[in-house]
């Protein structure tokens, strides 16, 4: 099983420098999109049903904001949109799809960057979702929890963690969450088979940042532990350039 997990700053956007092109040269399972900033219907989704892919959405209510995407080779036996509450939903935060056994969640995260209300917004996401989990694993022990997650975990996750200690997205508050995260149930793919390899998913579009790699790795498949032996591969996908995020990757025997 591959799985993809991309914010594409905009399906349409992404659409427009060749997603579905970029999809065609490779035959990955589940393709799991972030910050898709559309509705369905604001979208012609031909070229994505051509190449086999079933899609079910979660968009935010307002129009170019949010949203998340969730392209399936095969069809999944159950979607839900959202967790539940309003707060978040409304928002177009998280879609789930059931494949037999597994359940797979693909996750905006809130950024907190433009201010105090929304890292107070984000610092409460984390507290609900980690909750809302907690009792969804209750029924489906078998997860995976992919997206950008807009935290940076380590000083070897930032090109700058000095600098960027009092950032949104590195504050300490959220690398502790992120933290108890991995140490309570769930693996970071990536982490869990490149213990001190630097790569990064997100890359300012400031001071040339992705042409000098001066990113963040913010984007993460978390694997619940009951599945981490089934882990194939876990890499990054940098010369995929339809956003300022990159496709993390992930490979596992399912």
């Amino acid at each position: 099983m591959q799985i993809i997990s991309y914010n594409v700053n905009g399906i349409r956007a992404a659409a427009r420098k060749g997603l579905a092109e970029w999809l065609s040269t490779n035959n990955y399972d589940i393709v799991c999109l972030q910050e898709s900033k559309a509705w369905p219907d604001q979208v012609d989704m031909s070229e994505f049903e051509a190449l086999g892919y079933h899609h079910h959405w979660h968009s935010a209510e307002k129009k170019g904001y949010s949203g998340v995407v969730t392209l399936s080779k095969e069809k999944p036996t159950l979607v839900v949109e959202g967790c539940g509450l309003e707060k978040y939903d409304k928002e177009g935060r998280i879609i789930r799809t059931d494949f037999g056994e597994w359940t797979l969640l693909n996750c905006y995260f809130p950024s907190g960057t433009t201010g105090d209300v929304r890292q107070d917004f984000k610092m409460e996401f984390l507290a609900d979702f980690q909750a809302w989990v907690e009792e969804l694993r209750k029924e489906r022990p078998q997860l995976i929890v992919v997206g950008d997650y807009n935290i940076a975990n380590h000083p070897i996750d930032i090109h700058n963690p000095v600098s960027n200690k009092k950032s949104s997205g590195f504050l300490p508050d959220e690398r502790a969450w992120l933290s108890a995260w991995f140490e309570n149930g769930f693996t970071d793919a990536f982490r869990s088979l490149h213990p001190e390899k630097v790569e990064y998913s997100w890359w300012s579009y400031r001071a040339n940042a992705r042409a000098n790699n001066k990113g963040w790795r913010i984007d993460y498949q978390s694997i619940s532990d009951n599945l981490v032996g089934k882990i194939q591969t876990a890499h990054h996908l940098p010369d995929a350039v339809h956003s300022d995020h990159c496709p993390v990757f992930l490979e596992i025997d399912l």
